[in-house]
């Protein structure tokens, strides 16, 4: 943080922290404080968490008791069907983004070409630059119109993916026009010749199909409609969407088993064994799929399974003429562990670069009309056209076509594909019998270049790779992020190739060390480099290997990705979380720091509880959906009995009521204001019944508040029961009392029974009231009704509702006293939503979501903790 950097910073300077510094996260947002532009962005509270633990209410229980052995089977079965069906279709939405950028990249570059060498003659290369930039802007304004349709397509979609997975709700991101956007977006974005990839927006398609195709239906094809019941929760749909997501990767770079490993590595914060086996046999479908379909479609011969993934590296080997050449020795280990330290080095910078560029755009791009992220797009497009084009023809080194020279791999055949050498060659502003190299590298599809760097020896000088790696460097770092689908694997790669393959010229000229294998020392640089920015280990090690089928290539690669993330974790965070903390994302991190454990549960809690109890009038429900945005409410009943022991003897209540004093008479105040703005009731008649129990004087004044409290204490309740429930006017004793505790109701559930008139009357027993079945309560997955739409006129606001065959009647609690550690471990390992904590005698004290374990509103309470020591 700006200022201060610590708790004892803070406590040896109180001038430099101030009452804004010692404020939350969560305070400052509800205030609308803004801090330094270098400070980081604090993540927003407007994100709505997923729920992978189960409700086991009533009607959860009732389908168990319906539940035989054949009806189990059955949804198993089911289950492993959709598994398929997700790899299959993430297999031929990559067969549609493959066939499609191959023939706009070579149409472009046969047209290019060719005008090419008839105007170094003619000497109007004007017009081949002309007609370049023509292909080239159509296709990125294209790819720019399709975010504007669906702005989540913008981007490689892992950030989004990663949040969903660890248990966020991103807006919109695995609608179906999200992928038909992405995939045709992504499309253009490669063939409009952007420095960007197709593999990363495959993850986000995978995950896009696994989200929709077990639902069933979509919000864009509202007329389309199913009766299929099953995979209504969000506990079945994230896991569909980890296999989708492992199934993307896979397309992508043909490795299943990398595939399951970056879905559990980078993705999902909850597995299980089942989980791992359907995620594998879903990226292999994906990755079959896809492999029988380009094998077909390339070279006619169906069924022969040759082309496994849209990027393959190809074979690595010595040649027969070189008897002293090796793949790698352990000499060369010391080598690779300087390129992971350079690599990190190198990544650490693009993540900086790139950090600042977005930030930029935040405050100075998005902010505009959407046309301006268009004209952006465009302009660096048209910057990178003409790099590209002046460098060829400036920066090229025209060098001589000998078979001698390629140490006998003259051939590009070692993916499997039917070109040899010289289609691949550009001798683009040279003369006869000779190729220009920088040509070769950047009037190549990407993959291309990247074989080249691999597997042709002697191709290209040192300046010429040099001056690459900077333009490309410095061309991909700016494009990354602008309103266009794009990956980044592929540019990481062809980017580190390059610096891998400079090393491995350098070594050769000036060491003289002529036997090592420069497609080697290309491999890990690139390795070395896309380490550096995404900060992968374990998966993508297992995707290198794959991409290679060279199983010698682990050490080497393992090590060098170690030692890239070791690194670049000195200096920044990886690509992906630093995009994900921009956006203000809640993620939550593998673990807690140690000091962490200084804090316990009712440090980092919420106490300023909105609840219900058993039985509600409808009024009451109403009021509170509609003047808060909480999603779940435990429902209480009071513990009149405990009442003086609870504010009195249970000093953990009373240490952090005063301790939040400040903290919680300022957003009470705020929130007052809010809920006042929000209220909106569907008839006067429902409003002057809602309104009779709401208070309209105005809140005293903060210190007289809390005094009041303190001093009020065992004077008698109001009526509340069941006349009235909490609202945000409640005073503070009012929401301290004592409640014990008797489960969860969510939101959405309550919206539920609204909506289907679950309630009883006065005069009636709450048996009376209509029961709902599982099915019924799920119907409206996963978009509810928002309570503000519904129109309630014909409700009788006087009427009961029971909520307690609807709630979860044991959810996973803490105590106060349990440490910060525990509670996240427990939380983001079972994939909760809401962590009520009660104490001893099972009295509800606060609760604990998502925002309460984020880094940012740590840090905040152990601040305050160090000043309250």
């Amino acid at each position: 943080m700006a200022g201060c950097g610590s708790g004892l910073c803070c406590c040896c300077c109180p001038r430099c922290c101030g009452e804004r510094e010692s404020r939350t996260p969560e305070e400052l947002t509800i205030l609308g404080e803004t801090r330094e532009e270098e400070d980081e962005i604090l993540p927003r509270k407007d994100y709505e968490s997923l729920d992978y633990d189960r409700c086991i209410n009533d009607p959860y229980l009732e389908v168990l008791e319906t539940m035989d052995n054949k009806k189990a089977q059955r949804y198993e079965a089911v289950k492993w069907v959709m598994v398929f069906a997700i790899g299959v279709c993430t297999g031929l939405v990559g067969l549609f983004v493959d066939f499609f950028v191959r023939l706009f990249t070579q149409l472009k570059f046969q047209v290019v070409q060719s005008s090419v060498e008839e105007c170094t003659e003619k000497g109007c290369l004007a017009l081949s630059l002309l007609e370049l930039l023509g292909f080239n802007l159509t296709f990125v304004f294209l790819a720019s119109l399709l975010v504007l349709i669906q702005p989540v397509a913008a981007g490689s979609g892992i950030p989004e993916i990663k949040c969903y997975l660890n248990g966020v709700k991103v807006p919109g991101v695995v609608r179906l026009r999200t992928v038909v956007c992405k995939a045709m977006g992504v499309l253009f974005s490669v063939a409009g010749g952007l420095f960007v990839g197709k593999e990363g927006p495959m993850i986000h398609s995978g995950a896009v199909v696994g989200a929709g195709l077990p639902q069933f239906q979509s919000i864009s094809l509202r007329k389309i409609q199913f009766n299929f019941p099953y995979f209504r929760s969000d506990r079945d749909k994230r896991d569909f969407v980890s296999a989708g997501a492992a199934a993307g990767v896979a397309a992508a770079f043909g490795a299943p088993i990398g595939g399951t490993l970056f879905s559990l590595e980078e993705g999902s914060s909850f597995w299980n064994q089942g989980l791992t086996w359907k995620v594998l046999f879903c990226s292999m479908a994906a990755t079959f799929t896809l492999n029988f379909f380009r094998s077909g479609i390339q070279f006619g011969s169906w069924g022969s399974f040759q082309l496994p993934g849209l990027l393959n590296f190809g074979e690595f080997k010595c040649s027969e003429s070189d008897k002293k050449c090796h793949l790698w020795t352990a000499v060369d280990l010391g080598f690779f562990i300087l390129m992971g330290i350079v690599g990190g080095l190198l990544g650490a910078t693009f993540n900086c670069l790139n950090k600042r560029l977005a930030k930029y755009r935040m405050r100075n791009v998005h902010p505009k009309p959407k046309l301006v992220r268009v004209l952006e797009s465009l302009l660096v497009s048209l910057t990178t056209t003409v790099v590209v084009f002046v460098a060829s023809m400036v920066l090229g080194e025209c060098r001589q076509i000998s078979s001698t020279g390629h140490s006998g791999n003259d051939t590009l055949n070692l993916q499997g594909m039917s070109e040899d050498v010289n289609s691949s060659i550009r001798t683009f502003f040279c003369p006869n019998e000779t190729y220009n190299d920088m040509a070769t590298l950047f009037f190549n599809p990407q993959e291309s270049a990247i074989l080249q760097l691999f597997h042709q020896d002697g191709t290209f000088s040192p300046v010429t790779l040099s001056l690459f790696f900077l333009l490309y460097f410095s061309l991909s770092c700016w494009t990354y992020g602008i309103s266009v689908p794009s990956g980044l694997f592929v540019p990481s790669l062809l980017c580190g190739a390059a610096f891998g393959r400079l090393v491995a010229n350098l070594l050769k000229s000036y060491i003289g060390l002529d036997h090592i294998y420069s497609g080697t020392f290309a491999l890990i640089g690139a390795a070395a480099f896309l380490g550096g920015v995404v900060r992968m280990t374990i998966s993508l090690t297992v995707i290198l290997i794959e991409s290679t089928n060279e199983i010698t290539y682990g050490l080497p690669i393992m090590i060098t990705l170690m030692v890239a993330k070791w690194t670049g974790d000195f200096f920044n965070k990886g690509i992906y979380d630093i995009h994900v903390n921009l956006r203000g994302v809640p993620l939550l991190e593998w673990e807690t720091e140690v000091e962490m454990d200084k804090l316990r549960a009712s440090d980092i809690m919420e106490p300023n509880l909105t609840y219900v109890y058993p039985h509600t009038r409808i009024q009451s429900l109403v009021s509170i959906l509609r003047t808060t945005v909480h999603h779940a409410f435990p429902v209480v009943t009071e513990n009149r009995g405990n009442e003086r022991e609870f504010m009195k003897g249970n000093q953990l209540i009373s240490n952090n009521i005063k301790f939040k004093k400040s903290s919680i008479l300022t957003r009470a105040g705020e929130q007052r204001k809010r809920s006042q703005s929000m209220k909106s009731y569907p008839s006067s008649e429902l409003r002057n019944m809602c309104d009779e129990h709401i208070a309209t004087e105005e809140p005293p004044e903060k210190e007289d508040l809390l005094q009041q409290m303190l001093e009020r204490r065992y004077t008698p309740y109001p009526n509340l029961y069941p006349d009235q429930s909490p609202s945000e006017e409640w005073t503070m004793e009012e929401r301290f009392r004592p409640l014990t505790f008797h489960g969860l109701i969510l939101r959405s559930q309550l919206v539920t029974l609204l909506v289907r008139g679950v309630c009883y009357s006065e005069s009636q027993s709450s048996a009376s009231q209509p029961r709902l079945s599982h099915a019924e309560m799920s119907e409206d997955y996963p978009r509810y009704p928002d309570i503000h739409d519904l129109d309630l006129t014909l409700l009788n606001p006087r009427m009961i509702v029971d909520v307690t065959p609807y709630m979860n009647p044991s959810p996973f609690a803490v105590s106060p006293n349990t440490h910060v550690s525990q509670v996240f471990n427990l939380f983001r390992t079972m994939g909760l939503r809401h962590l009520p904590v009660v104490n001893a005698v099972g009295e509800i004290v606060g609760i604990i979501t998502r925002h309460n374990l984020t880094h940012e509103f740590l840090q905040a309470r152990l601040r305050q903790h160090y000043q309250s020591i």
